[in-house]
């Protein structure tokens, strides 16, 4: 068979149901076999749109999500996506093509160097040479994708020899001698550090996205509650533990509550399980919780005394590992009272620093008031996806998450535009769900096409749009620590969001009082088919409490 037809045999033969693309003069004989080859095309506006849905399938869904893509242009467009997933963990893989063969390295007509290009970005990559390597190379994408640390792999494919024609044969075992991923974790490491834990008196378990990508949520759960261990998720973790619990102090970091803030810095003891120590928990890295040992569990040994050094590294799934130390800790038999001072530190922190904001008097609708209406018209059940800026922190803040892959956002990349191409990924994988995209004014227009294809699709997302009229996380910084000099972050009012949506051919409403807010969401999400809502809020809300850069967690403000 042609070549590209065994690029849809393979990619049917790893379970895929559902690609995200656009079609290109490289890529048009892929785009020949999918005509009829069974899979579900979803055609994007935009190839960073394609991406980004491609995470946002994988993210909730747990399994690979595929983009595809034509050369020059159509893959440099992937670069953005392809990075975030890099940095997220995301199991991705991409497919793009290449100019012929021939006319690699002549800089031919849409020709880019796309494997030099992503190479600092990709887990793996692959560039054919052969056309009968195709299904060896798609079965180690996937492979090399979904285990170990998940990230993305890019397979880039010639245009001449994707219509070669081969003898196609299934593969049925993937070895790579290179690539051998430890996932049990040493065995004498997981007895130091349940030892270590039945010892401390002001333990943290702090648990990051690593938790979610190894499905170990219900083996969190079990360490934490086999005694009365405080926990803190990253915002990539939200959810790994199910949130409100009296053991829950809320998320940690830049933006995290001053309770899981100051347990970290005065900890005796951090259990760091599938978590990078980044700089958003850190903060001043020479002040990160001066007085703890660390015992740190991570897939990826990288990343292992990256940061922080481990006291106790343990390398390894987290689901295995979890289900070790679990066993191992309730075998000593720890006494629970001794945690008994430390749980009184902490209910003075919540006494002392909750969790809030001054609502206003009036019907003017505060962004966390928001966030907890978008709560009560879901019941805390949707998938809730987010851009990046201060929406996204207050809906890490104020947005109780009960179980893993509710939440899929940009968190080590940062990326505006995110947040609707990865709904519509994450509503295609999930067709049953409820997904509901949290969008700012700033990020919704960066991939704000991506409408089109959820109408073209029916793909019924439900867009939340938290709308301050100014690029609110960069006018915050600006308030706080430049004088309040705005430059380049106003606005404006443009575009009309309901006339917007109108020509999209979804549905567009508005709410600017906060007695409707409520209602006008929950007809939003009983409307078919895609929906966009304008939510005008207060313009000049700052994101609190937040760990000013490069201080420490004791140096929190608002």
């Amino acid at each position: 068979m042609r070549a590209v037809d065994a690029i849809v045999e393979c990619l049917k033969a790893e379970g895929v149901d559902t690609v995200f693309g656009l079609p290109g003069g490289a890529n048009l004989p892929t785009y020949d076999a999918l005509y009829d080859g069974g899979l579900r095309h979803v055609l994007c506006r935009h190839e960073a749109g394609a991406g980004h849905a491609a995470e946002g399938y994988a993210k909730a869904s747990g399994r690979v999500g595929v983009a595809l893509a034509t050369s020059g242009p159509g893959a440099t467009n992937l670069v953005t996506p392809i990075a975030d997933a890099m940095l997220d963990s995301v199991p991705t893989v991409f497919i793009t093509g290449q100019v012929r063969s021939d006319l690699i390295g002549t800089d031919g007509f849409q020709e880019a160097d796309t494997t030099g290009i992503t190479l600092p970005v990709v887990k793996h990559s692959i560039l054919i040479q052969d056309p009968r390597d195709i299904p060896k190379a798609i079965s180690e994408a996937f492979h090399i994708a979904s285990t170990g640390r998940p990230g993305p792999v890019l397979i880039d494919v010639p245009q001449d020899l994707s219509r070669a024609d081969i003898d196609y044969e299934p593969v049925d075992s993937v070895s790579l001698p290179g690539y051998q991923p430890t996932l049990e974790g040493n065995a004498k490491q997981i007895k130091l550090a349940a030892k270590a834990l039945a010892n401390a008196r002001r333990p943290v378990i702090y648990a990051g996205g690593g938790v979610v990508n190894a499905n170990a949520s219900k083996e969190l759960t079990e360490l934490c509650l086999s005694d009365r261990f405080p926990v803190t998720c990253t915002v990539m973790g939200l959810g790994a533990f199910p949130a409100p619990h009296d053991q829950w102090l809320g998320m940690l970091g830049m933006h995290g509550t001053r309770s899981a803030n100051y347990a970290m810095d005065e900890a005796d003891l951090i259990c760091a399980i599938g978590a990078r120590f980044d700089d958003r928990i850190t903060g001043k890295l020479s002040e990160f919780a001066p007085r703890a040992k660390f015992i740190h569990i991570d897939v990826d040994p990288a990343e292992i005394s990256k940061n922080v050094p481990a006291h106790i590294p343990i390398v390894g799934d987290a689901k295995r590992i979890l289900t070790k130390l679990v066993r191992e800790y309730r075998a000593l038999g720890a006494e629970r009272s001794r945690l008994d001072g430390w749980w009184e530190r902490i209910a003075g922190w919540r006494e002392k620093h909750p969790l809030g904001y001054e609502d206003s008097e009036d019907s003017e609708i505060k962004p966390q008031y928001m966030i907890e209406a978008m709560y009560e018209a879901t019941g805390g059940e949707a998938i809730v996806t987010s851009d990046v800026g201060q929406h996204q922190m207050w809906c890490a803040q104020y947005y109780d998450f009960p179980e893993p892959r509710r939440w899929i956002n940009s968190g080590g990349l940062g990326t505006m535009g995110f947040g609707l191409p990865s709904a519509m990924g994450a509503q295609v994988a999930c067709p049953d769900q409820t997904v509901v995209c949290l969008a700012g004014d700033g990020s919704l227009q960066m991939n704000i096409q991506e409408l089109a294809t959820c109408v073209t699709e029916n793909i019924p997302v439900k867009i939340f749009l938290m709308n301050n009229f100014y690029l609110g996380m960069v006018r915050q910084w600006q308030e706080l620590f430049w004088d309040r000099r705005y430059s380049g972050v106003d606005m404006g009012r443009v575009p009309d969001w309901v006339k917007l949506a109108e020509a999209y051919g979804a549905s567009g409403m508005r709410a600017t009082d906060k007695g409707e807010l409520v209602d006008v969401m929950k007809t939003a999400l009983t409307t078919d088919g895609p929906v966009l809502v304008d939510v005008q809020v207060t313009k000049e809300e700052n994101c609190y409490p937040m760990i000013p850069a490069g201080k420490a967690a004791r140096d929190m403000v608002g």
